[in-house]
């Protein structure tokens, strides 16, 4: 073997495993119609879906434990997303209500959208919680104004679903979003979004974040880290 061949084979055998990167790219799936909002993942409406998956703290490091499966589809009005969510112990809410918006709902265990489609002011996107018992809220984020979490007056007419298997030990949350929520026009085959995915877990100390595109920064408005989601038709 050549010196310099064998030198290439050390450094690959000896340089540290990385885990291969997601693409950026979410897509979702058409449907042709919408459909009761349900939370089984081995339903056809959800089976069709591609998958994505949270597993990353904010600076990238590994979360394996929590890794959060999503899946998504669309129709012609809405925009659906699952969540797959293995947990520890489940931190709740002692009085939910979801029957009413919850404030400060992040402060639980929760999964997120982060979903905007302007691509020039990137500031403005949409922000979309589930908790595990179902409760919810959404909010209209604009990061120039000082308190942007003020947003959570506006309402979007989003629906959800929750269960929690306690002997498996995952909650699931479903999402069905009105296109109508995002932007004036109708939706189209191959149209993005700008999109991040997010969950916490746990109380503190120990409280964990999981996102798709790492932030960098220890906030989850952080729009420069956002990926896309794509309009796409089924899978074949």
């Amino acid at each position: 073997m050549h010196a310099a061949a064998a030198i290439c084979l050390l450094l690959m055998v000896c340089a540290p495993f990385t885990a291969p990167a997601q693409s950026a790219v979410f897509e979702s799936a058409r449907a042709l119609r919408d459909v009761p909002l349900e939370t089984s993942p081995t339903l056809a409406f959800w089976r069709e879906a591609r998958p994505v998956f949270a597993e990353r703290g904010s600076n990238g490091e590994l979360h394996s434990r929590y890794r959060t499966e999503i899946r998504s589809r669309w129709t012609d009005k809405s925009l659906y997303f699952l969540f797959i969510c293995p947990y520890d112990e489940l931190y709740l809410n002692p009085s939910p209500h979801p029957a009413s918006e919850t404030l400060r709902l992040w402060d639980w265990d929760v999964a997120e959208v982060f979903i905007g489609s302007d691509f020039e002011n990137i500031r403005r996107y949409k922000e979309f919680e589930i908790s595990p018992q179902a409760e919810w809220l959404d909010l209209d984020i604009d990061l120039a104004k000082p308190h942007h979490e003020d947003g959570w007056v506006w309402n979007s007419g989003f629906e959800v679903a929750a269960r929690i298997d306690t002997a498996a030990k995952i909650w699931y949350g479903a999402m069905r979003i009105p296109f109508a929520a995002l932007e004036s026009d109708p939706p189209r085959l191959g149209q993005t979004f700008r999109i991040n995915l997010y969950r916490t877990q746990g109380a503190e100390p120990g409280r964990v974040a999981v996102m798709w595109r790492p932030t960098m920064q220890k906030t989850f408005h952080a729009p420069e880290s956002f990926g896309l989601i794509r309009l796409s038709d089924p899978v074949e």
